[in-house]
């Protein structure tokens, strides 16, 4: 063979290499890009999806903050409803009181019970009792009939001042370290927290429950 015929045979196959080496390259470089996009569209669909279950978990921690928010609204709506009810139940019942304490009829007896419970409650002799104005204007003449009417076994004295209040009877002892209050206002704040109850059982507006509660 003669020499450019061996050129150009070898210029032939270095042809042929470069032109398989590019289409090599070529290949690789499209099976790269592919995996870059692969990768890049992967990336893309996990940051979207994280993004999504972000958004989710916000929508439902503020959806919780808003039903939170809203139970505690409701609960204080209804508080207020049912302390509403308890006032108005109180101010009901003492206006009833009041036109039992006009009533002599029904109110001596009452006032001569709760003095033999309060009375009795107490221990030791030489005890005293405060009743408001009107009660010690009525029976100050009479006490101690009264007392024995009452069938209180001790010496119960009416102290000379008049208390403060709507009726019934407040009885301590001499040194004024023991008290029963049977007025009608200290027997209604014992009662609050039970008529409280009442009122959440939707019960009170009960006569039956009122006659319990301060039939003695």
């Amino acid at each position: 063979m003669n020499p450019r015929a061996e050129i150009d045979e070898l210029e032939s196959a270095l042809l042929e290499r470069a032109k398989a080496l590019a289409a090599e390259y070529l290949a690789q470089a499209e099976s790269e890009r592919h995996r870059i996009v692969t990768e890049a569209n992967d990336r893309l669909q996990l940051r979207e999806e994280h993004e999504i279950l972000a958004a989710k978990a916000a929508a439902e921690r503020a959806f919780r903050r808003r039903m939170q928010a809203a139970e505690i609204n409701e609960q204080e709506e209804l508080d207020r409803l049912r302390w509403s009810l308890v006032r108005n139940v109180m101010d009901r019942l003492q206006r009833q009181l009041a036109v039992i304490v006009a009533d002599d009829a029904k109110y001596a007896p009452l006032l001569a019970r709760y003095l033999a419970r309060a009375s009795a409650a107490i221990e030791g002799d030489g005890l005293i009792a405060e009743v408001n104005a009107q009660d010690h204007a009525r029976l100050a003449g009479k006490w101690d009939a009264f007392c024995r009417e009452a069938g209180i076994g001790k010496r119960v004295a009416l102290a000379p001042d008049p208390l403060h209040c709507l009726g019934g009877v407040r009885v301590r002892n001499a040194d004024d370290t023991v008290r029963v209050d049977n007025t009608f206002e200290g027997r209604l704040e014992r009662m609050q927290d039970e008529i409280y109850q009442v009122v959440t059982e939707r019960l009170f507006a009960s006569a039956a429950r009122q006659g319990a509660l301060f039939g003695g």
